[in-house]
């Protein structure tokens, strides 16, 4: 029941994500789903991920609820860790972690930070990735 409820609390980003994944398909990626998460390589979220945005510039992988969107297969393989905890965060605390992630770059912007590098959330992943020797 309580692996249902992490799956169900991060529905509607989840559903973003799998369209996101579904667009990746249709525009030359692939799909494959390891260990209960979605994962999607290539086609137009590589673009967008490679492009970068506002506060991190270019990523090799984001997390949407129980989907990671990567740039290629081996971004996927080499961040699995980290984006693992972005599942985990997303369990925990569902759609308000659209709304908290931003909060903790604000909070760390003004603490004198940088908003992306010492956002809570993305010491928690980098920390998840040490741990398992990812990073």
């Amino acid at each position: 029941m309580f692996r249902l409820l992490c799956y169900l609390w991060p529905l509607p980003v989840t559903l973003v994500g799998v369209a996101a994944a579904v667009l990746a398909r249709a525009s030359g990626g692939e799909m494959r789903h390891v260990e209960g998460v979605l994962e999607a390589a290539g086609g137009w979220p590589s673009w967008v991920l490679r492009r970068g945005f506002p506060l991190s510039g270019p990523v090799a992988a984001v997390t949407l609820g129980h989907v990671v969107l990567g740039v290629s297969p081996a971004a996927l393989a080499a961040t699995r860790s980290h984006e693992r905890e972005h599942v985990r965060q997303f369990e925990r605390w569902g759609v308000l972690l659209l709304f908290l992630y931003p909060a903790a770059s604000l909070l760390a912007w003004v603490r004198g930070g940088h908003p992306y590098r010492d956002n809570w959330f993305e010491c928690a992943a980098r920390a998840a990735a040490r741990k398992s020797g990812e990073a």
